[in-house]
Formats: C-alpha cells, sequence, structure tokens
C-alpha cells in the first residue's frame, strides 16, 4: 500500500500501520510548524557566524598597530558575520568610533584619506625593513624574500583603494 505522497508501507499488521501513519502526520507537522529543533541549526549558524565576527573584529584590531596584518578585510568580514547573525553587533561595529567611520566609507566606495594612505605605507615598511634586516636571519632568505613580497602586495592594495579628499 502506497501514502498521498507515493511511499510504500507495512501492511497486514494494523498496529504497525498505524504507528507508520501517526509518524508520517508527525512529520507533516513538523515541516508545517517549525519547532525548537528545526531552529537549533539557525542558532549554532549564529553562533558561529558572531565568534567569527569577534575574531575577525580582535585580529582587525591587532592589524591597527601591526603594519603585516590588514585591518579591512577583517573588519569586512566582520560586518559580513554580523550582518548574517546580529543586528546588534553589526550596529555596534558600524557605529563604533574606531572601526565605524572607516568600514562605512570603505563599503560605500569613498576610500581613505591620502594621509592615511601615505601614514599606512611608510609604517608598513619601516616595520618590515626592521623584520626582514634585524629580525629574520641571514639564512632565512626565503622568509625575507616572502615579506618584501607580501609588502610589495599590501602596497599595491593601499594604492588601488580611493582616494578621498579629507
Amino acid at each position: 500500500m502506497t501514502d498521498a505522497m507515493g511511499a510504500e508501507y507495512v501492511t497486514g499488521h494494523p498496529a504497525a500501520s498505524r504507528e507508520f501513519e501517526n509518524a508520517r502526520e508527525a512529520t507533516f507537522d513538523l515541516d508545517a510548524n517549525e519547532t525548537t529543533m528545526d531552529r537549533a541549526p539557525d542558532r549554532l549558524r549564529s553562533s558561529l557566524l558572531v565568534s567569527a565576527g569577534v575574531v575577525c573584529v580582535v585580529l582587525g584590531a591587532i592589524g591597527i598597530v601591526v603594519p603585516v596584518l590588514p585591518t579591512t578585510p577583517f573588519l569586512l568580514l566582520a560586518a559580513a558575520c554580523f550582518l548574517r547573525s546580529s543586528e546588534r553587533l553589526h550596529a555596534w561595529l558600524l557605529g563604533n568610533r574606531v572601526f565605524g567611520e572607516y568600514l562605512r566609507r570603505y563599503v560605500s566606495g569613498e576610500g581613505i584619506p591620502r594621509s592615511s594612505k601615505i601614514t599606512t605605507i611608510v609604517l608598513l615598511w619601516i616595520t618590515l625593513a626592521v623584520s626582514i634586516f634585524a629580525v629574520v636571519p641571514a639564512g632565512l632568505w626565503w622568509v625575507r624574500l616572502a615579506l618584501a613580497a607580501i609588502g610589495v602586495g599590501v602596497t599595491i592594495r593601499i594604492l588601488r583603494i580611493p582616494t578621498r579628499m579629507a
């Protein structure tokens, strides 16, 4: 025998058929009405996104003082995570006195001020020069080369961001 959906089920034993019918109806009821179990994956997803967003904000904050660690990608990722998980945290990030204006202007395409670009690039290369010549041993030439390549990449990226007249 088949049900309305075309699935076959056991016949011949009334109790088995009745149990199957009850289980099938309960399943359809779950589909029609959202239950706590149905919301559990949403809560897990939101929790993971909030956690990832917080980690990205911390990394972005560290990136403010450590020139080799980029700030913008982490803050943009945090904003995206918060947008999909917590309106309150998203509003906090965009309204934050340290990150908020920077993020809003970057996302809107206004860019960053010329003075910020110059300061960022100068600090980047000072930090890289100290790392390359004073911290990394001469035998690790490939690390020195990698740091210089990262510096070139970050500099190009900064120069390609639109410049906003302050």
